[in-house]
């Protein structure tokens, strides 16, 4: 009997990049918020600062300088259990897509808090 091979998931749509500030919306760290420290879309989850912590025990290895022993160090999770933190209203918010048209008909998608309606993207 042959074992089936699992597809591979499609990769998921993140609205979140690298350097975020979120805000967790459920799970055992509701409430918690932090930055995004890696985004992986091909998961679909993300790495925030200081949510999500886990112990690791690790072995002692002298030749690359590792004590070893129990660390703590942050787990990845699913990106839809987090929110976007606005700047402007400092609001955990839902992101919207606007298109702006620079100078010499260049136009850029840009992410725009629902509540407020500040551009989330740096410049």
């Amino acid at each position: 009997m042959a074992i089936a091979k699992r597809k591979p998931a499609e990769p998921v749509r993140i609205d979140l990049r690298k350097e975020d500030t979120v805000k967790v919306i459920s799970g055992r760290d509701k409430g918690k918020s932090g930055r995004v420290l890696r985004v992986d879309r091909g998961t679909g989850k993300i790495l925030v600062e200081h949510v999500m912590m886990i112990k690791r025990h690790t072995r002692p290895n002298p030749a690359k300088q590792i004590k070893g022993g129990i660390a703590e160090r942050e787990s990845a999770f699913p990106a839809c259990k987090v929110l976007l933190v606005c700047p402007g209203c400092n609001k955990a918010v839902r992101v919207a897509h606007h298109v702006d048209h620079a100078a010499g008909g260049k136009t850029r998608r840009v992410r725009v808090c629902r509540k407020c309606g500040q551009t989330l993207d740096r410049k």
